[in-house]
């Protein structure tokens, strides 16, 4: 996995791109990232940064998680995530506290954004998957937004596994790839990403250099 950030939602706006096109984007506000641990390969064996971010009441935290952070030397953190790196990158230079840097991301790179999905509650078979429904003819009632037949003959004699069926809807992990970079505002620790990611406002969202693109290389993750 190559650089990344945590970062809220703050919602959509638009701008003018180069060429004076109007371009939609979502506005990720990186403030206060930091570094919780650095997981080397000899002791946790693998290499990791785990990084955190927002504000939590400490009598919010739990006791394991209040440790965790105390023993890091910074408050406790709202919500935490890791990226991982080959087992022979140096983290050396990387110590818990420190404020990772908006400036590894510049404009025109490609980034996926990982994020939970608006939670729809439950759903039927149209909104959920977008089944067609019954036609609306003369003879059909009460079935028009219905699923139809969903069971099979007496061999299997069941429901076949991963059938589109009314249910749970939304409220899942989702990462949408290959997003462009419009701009850094290095100075207010915002980034602007082309297009719609995962999430209602102000939710927490990861931003990870894409694994299609090798990662841009002299890019630092934390402010010198």
């Amino acid at each position: 996995m190559g650089l990344g950030i945590l970062g809220r939602k703050v919602g959509m706006t638009q701008v003018f791109d180069d060429t004076g096109a109007l371009v939609p984007v979502t506005v990720i506000d990186t403030s206060e990232c930091l570094i919780s641990q650095v997981k080397t390969a000899d002791k946790e064996g693998y290499t990791a940064v785990q990084v955190a971010v927002g504000t939590k009441k400490p009598q919010n935290v739990k006791k394991a998680a209040a440790g965790h952070f105390k023993k890091a030397g910074m408050a406790a953190k709202q919500w935490s995530r890791e990226f991982r790196l080959p087992n022979t990158t140096d983290v050396t230079a990387f110590k818990s506290g420190q404020t990772l840097n908006v400036g590894m991301f510049q404009k025109g790179d490609k980034v996926d954004v990982v994020g939970t999905s608006k939670g729809r509650g439950t759903q039927g078979v149209v909104k959920r998957w977008g089944f067609h429904g019954a036609d609306a003819t003369h003879g059909v009632s009460d079935y028009f937004r219905h699923g139809g037949s969903n069971g099979a003959n007496t061999f299997p004699g069941r429901v076949i596994k991963n059938k589109g069926m009314p249910g749970r809807m939304g409220d899942v992990k989702t990462t949408t790839l290959n997003l462009k970079v419009v701009d850094v505002k290095e100075s207010d620790n915002l980034l602007l990403v082309r297009g719609t990611i995962p999430g209602h406002i102000n939710s927490w969202v990861m931003v990870r250099h894409t694994n299609r693109r090798p990662t841009p290389a002299e890019r630092t993750w934390v402010k010198a």
